[in-house]
């Protein structure tokens, strides 16, 4: 059955260029009327230009599709209070939110300027909790709601020149896990996407020569799953990129026990400690006790 969204409204950030884009012309092509929010700013995040979000908006009007035009930054409490706004005053609802605001400004460790920290955590990070924060009663109080958020394999893996992205994007992740557990029993689904596309935020970083083909487009089949109400997927990370999607898997190993652990037996055992012949995905904090309490019981 084709995954439809008659009825509902979707706000997506970062909506004017790139993965947005594809986000909200993929959701309005199924029936979502759509919030499309930009700053507008450069891939630094200077500067602001309403055209990016009006102009998506007109294509997906030109398409026969609804949407309405915000171009607030989420990186403040005030400015993510009006993306909610104008899901509510345009369209009377919200069902679904798709953070995917964000900026780059790269630098080495040991070069970082505070400023440069504070710009990407503030869009990214803080974008995303007061976005979602903003959203998040309204989805309540109806009993409904799909939320998306957008990890990178820079936060999950890490990357040279992108502490501050890396230190958001895997921010971002503990924020998604916990809101699945805090929206369960609302029926509020909260997942994570890590996205690889060719777009402008990374160009001069990757060398396209060199990759597969990787289109915005071909993410975006994911996030619409993810979006739809027949997604009970629940504090999970995809992995999407050039058609490909991929579990991404946070994990425990059995590990080694010792009921007077010292410094120089974790040493000597480390093997022991990184072997996965065992392991276990925690879907929660109390899961992190399960391997001691085998171990303690001498199992």
């Amino acid at each position: 059955m084709t995954l439809k969204f008659d009825g509902q409204v979707a706000i997506v950030t970062g909506a004017g260029n790139g993965l947005g884009r594809a986000y909200a012309h993929a959701l309005a092509e199924r029936g979502a009327r759509v919030v499309v929010n930009d700053l507008g700013s450069t891939a630094r995040g200077e500067g602001a230009d309403g055209s990016a979000a009006t102009a998506v908006v007109e294509e997906i009007v030109t398409a026969g599709g609804e949407a309405a035009a915000n171009t607030a930054s989420v990186s403040t409490p005030e400015g993510a209070a009006s993306v909610v706004a104008t899901a509510l005053d345009a369209f009377g609802r919200i069902d679904v939110v798709v953070n995917n605001a964000g900026i780059l400004r790269d630098k080495a460790f040991h070069k970082m300027a505070l400023e440069d920290w504070d710009s990407v955590l503030d869009v990214h990070l803080r974008g995303s909790f007061f976005v979602t924060q903003a959203a998040f009663p309204h989805l309540r109080d109806q009993g409904y709601g799909r939320i998306v958020m957008t990890t990178s394999p820079a936060g999950l893996y890490g990357n040279f020149g992108q502490s501050n992205y890396g230190a958001a994007k895997m921010g971002i992740v503990g924020l998604a896990r916990t809101l699945a557990h805090e929206g369960a029993r609302a029926n509020i689904r909260t997942n994570v996407i890590a996205p690889a596309a060719l777009t402008r935020l990374i160009q001069g970083i990757a060398d396209p020569s060199k990759l597969p083909p990787l289109p915005a487009e071909l993410v975006a089949p994911v996030v619409v799953f993810l979006s739809h109400e027949r997604c009970e997927l629940n504090g999970q990370i995809l992995s999407a990129g050039g058609g490909r999607v991929g579990a991404v898997v946070i994990e425990e190993a059995r590990g080694y026990y010792a009921p007077d652990l010292s410094a120089e037996e974790v040493e000597a055992n480390l093997g022991a400690i990184f072997d996965r012949t065992h392991t276990m995905l925690p879907a929660g904090l109390a899961d992190t006790a399960f391997w001691l309490k085998d171990m303690v019981a001498g199992r």
